[in-house]
C-alpha cells in the first residue's frame, strides 16, 4: 500500500516500472554521513537492463532519454533498515524516449540503502561508503486532455 503523502498525481497515469539495484553512496562529512548519489542499473519487469539511475537524481534510459527530480515528499519505509519511499518532481529532460513524458517518480520496496551505522570522525572524514540496496521506481505522466 503506498501511502498517500507520496500517491502520484491525481491527473498522472502509470507509464512503466523499473527496478534498481545498486548502491547509495555517503560521504562523511563534518555533520555526518551525507548522501552523495546513487549508482544502480534499472531493470524492465522481465530482468532486462534498461537504464541506470545516478546522481542529481537523474535516471537514464538506454533509448538516450533522461530525467532529473527534486523531491517533492517523503515517507518512512516500512522496513526500517531501508531507506524512505519518496515521491519526486521531474525537474529536467533530455532526449526522445519513455522518459520525455514522465512527470513525477515514485520510489518504493525499499531495501538496504541507509548510511552507515559507525560514527563519522576525523580518521574517517571524506571516507566514501557504499551501502547496497534495491528500490522499485513507479514513472508517471500527466494524462493529456
Amino acid at each position: 500500500m503506498i501511502p498517500s503523502s507520496i500517491s502520484a498525481p491525481l491527473d498522472c497515469e502509470l507509464l512503466f516500472i523499473a527496478h534498481a539495484r545498486g548502491y547509495q553512496i555517503y560521504l562523511c562529512r563534518p555533520e555526518g554521513w551525507v548522501l552523495k548519489a546513487p549508482d544502480a542499473v534499472l531493470y524492465d519487469q522481465e530482468g532486462n537492463v534498461i537504464g541506470k539511475h545516478f546522481a542529481g537524481p537523474t535516471w537514464q534510459h538506454n533509448n538516450g532519454s533522461q530525467i532529473s527530480g527534486k523531491l517533492a515528499a517523503k515517507v518512512d519505509s516500512p522496513d526500517p533498515t531501508a531507506i524512505p519511499w519518496l515521491l519526486l518532481d521531474v525537474t529536467t529532460r533530455a532526449g526522445d524516449g519513455i522518459f520525455s513524458r514522465v512527470t513525477s517518480i515514485q520510489r518504493i520496496n525499499t531495501v538496504g540503502g541507509l548510511p552507515p551505522a559507525s560514527a563519522c570522525n576525523d580518521s574517517t572524514r571524506e571516507a566514501e561508503h557504499k551501502s547496497p540496496y534495491s528500490a522499485d521506481y513507479y514513472f508517471y505522466a500527466r494524462t493529456s486532455f
